[in-house]
């Protein structure tokens, strides 16, 4: 049954500006919350809650960050009331979508010159992990990138790094130079002990190869630990 209440919450019944869709389309999408963007993938909400409401509901528990939001899984997403599978692959969707615009966007990017560049180029394959996991970039003498390298993923403490995997990708690369990066899914981004004698390990045995270690970047989702920056290296 239908009540007042229940059409009042309809986003049907809200002005024009109100609506997502309508206003996506008068004020362009800046103009829209994150929630109201959300509510336009969810399309509809529920029985007793507007999409939007729904939205700012789901928003919530990822603590209104989307970089949290991009790491529920389809379980997580159907356990909301108002929330399909339909509804959850399509909000999933979108966001692996963003994620791979991110991607793409660095893609291009040619060389590396500072710690900077490492922590954009590697962030979207980072972020958005609740793994550790560790990746090389393989460099040319003008420290252009050759390629990156995914070497190894462990547990939500760390991973298992096989040194000979790194120097092997090296070497058939013909790289003069790396840079080794991974990331810390509890968010804290001081190197470890483990981390410090990892990247001693690989140092020695890089310059044994005639290869030199630009730097070892822990990445983050919003910043990063430079070894090289640190004198750490």
């Amino acid at each position: 049954m239908t009540t007042p209440e229940n059409q009042n919450r309809s986003i049907k019944n809200w002005s024009e500006d109100d609506r997502p869709r309508e206003k996506f389309l008068k004020k362009g999408r800046q103009a829209l919350s994150n929630a109201e963007l959300l509510a336009i993938l969810l399309g509809s909400g529920s029985r007793n809650e507007s999409a939007v409401d729904l939205a700012k509901r789901i928003l919530s528990n990822a603590e209104n960050n989307l970089v949290q939001l991009s790491l529920f899984d389809i379980k997580k997403f159907t356990s909301f009331k108002g929330v399909g599978t339909a509804k959850a692959i399509t909000v999933a969707a979108s966001l692996e979508l963003g994620r791979r615009r991110r991607q793409a966007e660095v893609s291009q990017k040619k060389e590396i010159r500072s710690s900077k560049d490492v922590f954009e180029y590697l962030q979207s394959e980072l972020t958005d992990q609740i793994y550790e996991s560790f990746w090389l970039i393989n460099l040319n003498t003008r420290l252009g990138i050759i390629n990156k390298v995914f070497i190894s993923e462990g547990g939500l403490g760390q991973t298992v790094v096989d040194t000979r995997k790194v120097f092997k990708s090296a070497l058939e690369n013909n790289a003069v130079s790396i840079v080794i990066a991974h990331n810390h899914p509890s968010g804290s981004l001081n190197p470890s002990q483990k981390d410090i004698e990892l990247t001693q390990k690989i140092k020695t045995g890089a310059q044994i190869l005639n290869i030199k270690l630009v730097d070892h970047v822990i990445v983050g989702e919003e910043n990063y630990y430079s070894f090289a920056d640190n004198n750490t290296l």
